[in-house]
């Protein structure tokens, strides 16, 4: 059990380096998705457990969609009808991935990621016209079966672990539903809020939230999120398409074990 009356008075370092990496965080994956291991490894820098981190880092992600789906809707930008459809699979895939044990290995998952990251890099540097337009045939059709039996599966993935979810959301979303880049991203950011909460249930139950730092982290998340919804709604789909194309390079260098990201952060912060 966290004593919490141990943990309401915070340092300076540890309030600037939860604000400063929320605010990257909260840009990131509001366009995209994978800064998620950015709060992980901060949260772990500052001692928490990896069960505490991975339930701490659920308060920041609602709080960065909840400004960015609102920026997003105030444009115009937000499916509701066809969001809430996705979200229903997403929470109940999400509600098991919250307390199933998983039988891969974490190292695994990641290499499969990781390809998968350059797959959609592939698409995104090769076919950008179905990321920049969307595909108008696929996005007027009902929701199909295999749409929801997918989202169920990124649910479960989001549940466990959430980080770089965002990724297979969009493609889902771009690939499968036939949206733009924007459109997507709106509708990412609609079905993590919805579907996060369900699964912070199962963190609180278990008394595996750090309260103090997930609130102070998601003041950071907010703010990037902020920026970001705004910058996308302004800049449109090819500025999205060209940051997705240098976080996915950076991020599956990262699950790849090209680049050592978690060491490059210890060394900045330490």
């Amino acid at each position: 059990m966290l004593n919490l009356s141990s943990t309401l008075l915070m340092t300076t370092t540890e309030v600037v380096s939860l604000v400063s990496s929320g605010i990257f965080v909260g840009f990131v994956n509001t366009l995209a998705g994978g800064a998620t291991i950015v709060s992980l490894t901060v949260l772990l820098m500052l001692g928490l457990p990896m069960s505490v981190a991975n339930g701490t880092n659920r308060i920041p992600v609602i709080m960065q969609n909840i400004v960015a789906v609102g920026n997003f809707h105030r444009k115009g930008y937000v499916d509701w009808k066809k969001g809430i459809y996705y979200t229903i699979p997403s929470v109940i895939g999400a509600l098991l991935g919250s307390f199933i044990v998983v039988q891969i290995s974490e190292r695994t998952v990641e290499i499969c990621f990781g390809f998968l990251m350059i797959l959609m890099l592939f698409f995104l540097i090769f076919k950008p016209s179905i990321w920049l337009k969307g595909t108008e045939g696929l996005m007027e059709k009902k929701v199909s079966i295999w749409l929801i039996i997918l989202f169920f599966f990124v649910g479960i993935y989001g549940g466990f672990i959430h980080v770089g979810v965002g990724y297979f959301y969009l493609m889902a979303l771009v690939l499968g539903s036939g949206y733009d880049l924007i459109r997507a991203n709106a509708l990412k950011n609609l079905i993590v809020l919805l579907y996060v909460p369900f699964s912070l249930i199962f963190f609180i139950a278990n008394d595996q939230i750090r309260w103090d730092y997930g609130l102070t982290h998601a003041v950071g998340n907010m703010i990037g999120a902020y920026i970001s919804s705004r910058w996308a709604v302004q800049w449109g789909t090819q500025f999205i398409r060209w940051m997705l194309i240098v976080i996915i390079v950076i991020f599956s260098s990262q699950l790849l074990g090209i680049i050592d990201l978690k060491s490059l952060l210890y060394g900045l912060i330490n």
